[in-house]
């Protein structure tokens, strides 16, 4: 895989450029994308740069409570050992929220010698990308994350609850899509977010309010670098949840925080360009070009694999529900939201195709390693799509099987792939599966109460 390592010169210009800066947060996003790490001072980044920070290669071996799943053999079985992790490039920015004298850095982790850490998801979307690379194709990706402003304060029954409006000093339960008074009430919120991501060199556009009150998306600009378009979202997701904290509520990218709204969803938008710089996907028709609708034909195929990778968690399942604006079946269209495929509506040479199952929970790095997997399992096999899909897709009889829409089976669906293993690595999938046995069966041991509520009384 090509590596692209960074010298101390560009931190040099950074801590001359911010003097007021004193502590960095080291950042390593886990394999569900939650950011672990250390602060260090500035005066130890030059070491950083030059030596890496090191960090055990359990840290993608821990579950959503930070505990390690010792059955994944990155535990106690190899003494817990540390592993380099080095700076990736163009990720050293200041945090506003946090004040003048804090910045971040994130890292990647390599074996001791020098080798990617098989274990780290960044390096698994790397080692995909490569393939593209070999063909002379450079994916473009656009992520759009989805996500609910909550309370801080619990419900008496310990559940989420909308924040009260400044505007109104109400909580909201209604629907607000594109709601524009909505909007104002968060106005503040959501301009705090838009300038650190422009202070983070995150390139954030489009705003809007979502189905569900209090919840919003955030659209990326498309980059022509994966990793950096999924660099970003890891970014925009810490900048959404520390400037919402500054201004008194919570931010979640749960999937489903509240039994009757929508859940949020992470999309995510693929063309491919060749080594001219020209949109292989560009055709008038809108689904008759030949690499899109192989691309479409590898990503339908390859869907009910990547469950587990889609839907990550226990709650991941239950925003799996019909006419949700979420798809049940590996479908495609043009410009239809209920697919799981989309053709959205473009110009000729802005064709592309846009994945929308998964949900806010997702790990970008293997969503989006997933979907460039499909696409070129769908290429490199010439794959034919089925006639695109038109009108409501939850009503149509469908030939395609449903997608796995419990924990268990999807996990044992990505288990035995033999297109992820190819992909993604034998080790990878085999630590995957192992973390999320780990964390299925620690999750189903509690008791919940709910089932106190329907059970406990004799019957």
């Amino acid at each position: 895989m090509s590596l692209i390592r960074e010298n101390f010169d560009n931190a040099e210009s950074f801590v001359a450029t911010h003097p007021q800066v004193r502590s960095v947060d080291l950042l390593l996003p886990d394999m569900n994308g939650i950011l672990r790490g250390k602060r260090v001072e500035i005066g130890d980044l030059r070491q950083i740069y030059e030596k890496g920070l090191f960090l055990p290669g359990s840290m993608f071996a821990l579950d959503a409570l930070g505990g390690t799943v010792q059955a994944t053999g990155l535990g106690f079985d190899e003494g817990d050992a540390d592993r380099p992790c080095l700076p990736v490039p163009g990720t050293l920015h200041r945090c506003p929220w946090l004040g003048p004298e804090i910045a971040q850095l994130q890292v990647e982790m390599f074996e001791h010698g020098g080798e990617p850490f098989y274990g780290d998801p960044r390096h698994v979307l790397g080692a995909v990308v490569d393939r593209y690379r070999s063909r002379g194709l450079h994916p473009v990706v656009a992520v759009e994350l989805e996500f609910y402003f909550v309370d801080c304060e619990r419900t008496p029954a310990g559940n989420a609850q909308p924040p009260r409006s400044p505007l109104t000093g109400r909580r909201e339960h209604r629907t607000q899509i594109n709601s524009m008074i909505d909007l104002d009430s968060v106005s503040p919120i959501l301009r705090e977010i838009v300038d650190t991501c422009r202070e983070q060199d995150v390139p954030a556009g489009t705003v809007l309010s979502e189905y569900g009150p209090s919840q919003w998306e955030v659209n990326l600009q498309h980059v022509a670098d994966a990793r950096l378009a999924c660099d970003h979202a890891i970014r925009l997701k810490r900048i959404v949840k520390g400037v919402a904290l500054r201004h008194g509520v919570e931010a979640t990218f749960m999937a489903k925080p509240y039994r009757d709204m929508a859940g949020s969803g992470t999309h995510v938008h693929v063309s491919l360009l060749d080594e001219s710089g020209r949109n292989v996907f560009a055709s008038e028709g809108e689904t008759d070009n030949l690499l899109l609708r192989r691309s479409a034909a590898g990503l339908l195929a390859t869907m009910a694999d990547c469950m587990a990778v889609f839907a990550p968690n226990a709650n991941s399942y239950r925003r799996l529900r019909p006419e949700a604006y979420v798809p049940l079946h590996p479908t495609w269209a043009y410009n239809n939201r209920g697919v799981a495929v989309r053709v959205p509506l473009s110009g000729a040479s802005d064709r592309r195709l846009e994945h929308r199952v998964a949900g806010a929970d997702v790990n970008p790095y293997l969503f989006v390693a997933a979907v460039l997997a499909g696409m070129l399992h769908g290429m490199d096999r010439s794959l034919e799509a089925p006639p695109p899909l038109t009108g409501n897709a939850y009503t149509q009889p469908l030939e395609a099987e449903p997608l796995p829409i419990d924990w268990a089976t999807a996990i044992a669906r990505l288990d035995s792939s033999e297109t992820m293993r190819e992909y993604f690595g034998e080790r990878f999938i085999d630590l995957y599966v192992t973390l999320k046995r780990g964390e299925l069966e620690d999750f189903s041991s509690y008791i919940s109460p709910l089932e106190y509520a329907w059970y406990l009384a004799p019957l």
